[in-house]
């Protein structure tokens, strides 16, 4: 299946209720942040579909949302571990400095010494900072480095595909 460029914001965890509403996860930080696009594309094997969000709120510590067009149990439960993506324009601007970690998944990572330590393989959020998680160079195995700007992370530069580090390699 040919898949638009977008950023995946969540998935359908199944259904809520007996009207169409639908338990969501979002990968969004707030997770309500979610709500605040109003086209989203799902995703499943099968195929894929832009629905309207009609109606949205956080019950308990998730997300629970009505689309356009599902309208019963048996339409929400086939949506069960659909995709959530929503058009990457479609993302709010950042202030400068700051960046989705869309944009740093598959960046080039080097030392300030211009060790090359090998590509963003994806982040991970651990509470006090998120985490880049490098694939080493060489299939060297994972490397883990905190994302603290300015005392980790000295220079990140999208445009020519890197980012600058104060890390040692013997660190991983």
């Amino acid at each position: 299946m040919d898949q638009a460029p977008g950023i995946q914001l969540g998935h359908v965890l199944g259904a809520f209720g007996i009207k169409g509403w639908l338990k969501i996860y979002s990968y969004s930080r707030p997770k309500a942040q979610i709500l605040e696009y109003e086209l989203w594309q799902l995703r499943l094997e099968q195929g894929e579909k832009v629905y309207r969000l009609n109606e949205g709120k956080q019950h308990g510590n998730g997300i629970v949302v009505r689309l356009s067009g599902v309208d019963t149990r048996t339409a929400a439960e086939a949506l069960r571990d659909a995709q959530i993506w929503v058009p990457a324009a479609d993302l709010p601007p950042l202030p400068a400095g700051e960046y989705y970690w869309h944009q740093l998944i598959g960046l080039d990572v080097v030392t300030v010494a211009g060790q090359k330590l090998g590509k963003i393989e994806r982040l991970m959020e651990t509470g006090a900072h998120d985490v880049l998680v490098i694939t080493g160079e060489g299939g060297g195995g994972e490397i883990l480095i905190p994302y603290v700007q300015g005392q980790v992370v000295k220079e990140v530069e999208p445009d020519r595909k890197l980012v600058t580090v104060d890390w040692q390699a013997e660190f991983s």
